[in-house]
């Protein structure tokens, strides 16, 4: 069993590496348009992650992501473009991060006491709130218009802006190619430090605490400043992700941030899997890319029409609505863990069928003489 371990280990470890190269060949070989996909993909899946650890880790329905995200957003976009502060672009990418955080801290006393239904009703409040403010302010946020985002500028290396002088091994390299490898060390970071979270002191807290408050209590487990932490830790999250995608879009309007965006979120991790990393990128990925390449191939798809057609048409937004809210029920009825529970099913199942080597056989030790054919022992 320890050799098998410590196999499989090494395998993933060599896996590590040989998964960091393929994810940055990409650029080198594909267009614009599966660019803006991955990396629309990496930013939600970096919000998703951070949702999955309030929802499915810790137990907290939440349906105000989007408000969060739209924090991070609209405040690196106001910290470091004109009007504003102007400050240094990776300056302000930081503070737009502590300050979704910091929002989220406002708002900790009532997670720390609310739960469930009651929570989602809650949260939902910070989203229609957010959308009012979005509008209304028009000089910090543009109003309807929204406002322009200023490129992410670090170390004297510009992301996000074209410039046809820059090429790496023969290819220009514009600002999709460039975000690439940005959202690539964000959502890297965002992994790993969401799966040492899991896997520690207070990850296992967590997970108690959404299996039974009582009993986590009983052991010790300080339930407000926990329930308090997650939603602080994923708020932090979303503002990652709306960073990210504010340097994505390159312009940010209020109307993307609304509570659809939030059900969007919950959908990735429904269908992802619940309390999973992996689960949670893997349904930010199929949520993400569905409505994006129904709009692509909308005209060689059955029943569904190019944006734009005539009224009362199935758009393919709407069909990929349709097409993940049917995912959902799916998930719900047949793989209550999602994703990322049939991957690890399918992966045990293949291991179970695997011929396994034949080990090299010990020494047979000589035959015992049967019971019978032993000597009777004579009492002295």
């Amino acid at each position: 069993m320890s050799d098998r371990l410590t196999g499989a280990l090494t395998r993933r470890r060599a896996a590590i590496p040989l998964l960091a190269v393929v994810l940055c060949l990409p650029p080198f070989y594909l267009d614009a348009f599966w660019l803006r996909i991955g990396l629309f993909s990496m930013a939600a899946a970096i919000g998703a992650v951070g949702l999955a650890l309030l929802t499915g880790t810790a137990g907290q329905l939440s349906l105000g992501h989007a408000f969060f995200l739209a924090v991070g957003a609209y405040g690196y976009a106001y910290l470091a473009g004109e009007p504003g502060p102007g400050l240094p672009p990776a300056v302000a990418a930081v503070l737009a991060v502590l300050l979704a955080g910091a929002a989220g801290g406002l708002f900790s006393p009532v997670a720390a006491r609310v739960k469930g239904i009651y929570l989602g009703i809650a949260t939902l409040a910070l989203v229609f709130l957010g959308h009012h403010v979005l509008l209304t302010t028009d000089s910090v946020t543009g109003g309807f218009n929204g406002r322009s985002v200023p490129p992410l500028t670090l170390g004297g290396f510009t992301f996000g802006a074209d410039d046809p002088r820059l090429t790496v091994l023969g290819v220009p390299f514009g600002a999709e190619e460039r975000l690439w490898f940005l959202g690539l060390a964000l959502f890297a970071l965002t992994w790993f430090t969401a799966r040492g979270l899991l896997r520690s002191r207070p990850g296992r807290a967590l997970a108690a605490l959404r299996d039974s408050e009582t009993a986590a209590a009983v052991m010790g487990v300080d339930v407000a400043r926990h329930r308090s932490a997650a939603f602080v830790v994923s708020s932090m999250y979303a503002g990652l992700a709306g960073v990210l995608l504010a340097l994505a879009f390159r312009r940010v309007v209020p109307d993307y941030f609304s509570l659809a965006l939030s059900v969007d979120y919950l959908a990735m991790i429904v269908i992802g899997g619940l309390g999973s990393a992996a689960g949670a990128t893997a349904g930010a990925v199929f949520v993400t890319a569905l409505p994006l390449l129904m709009t692509r191939y909308a005209d060689q798809l059955p029943l569904v029409t190019a944006p734009g057609s005539a009224e009362g048409a199935v758009g393919p937004t709407e069909a990929a609505r349709y097409l993940y809210g049917a995912a959902i029920v799916l998930v719900l009825l047949y793989a209550p863990d999602g994703l990322h529970g049939l991957a690890r099913r399918a992966r045990d199942r293949a291991r179970r069928r695997r011929p396994r080597t034949p080990a090299t056989d010990p020494v047979p030790a000589p035959p015992q003489p049967d019971a019978a054919a032993r000597p009777k022992e004579h009492t002295p």
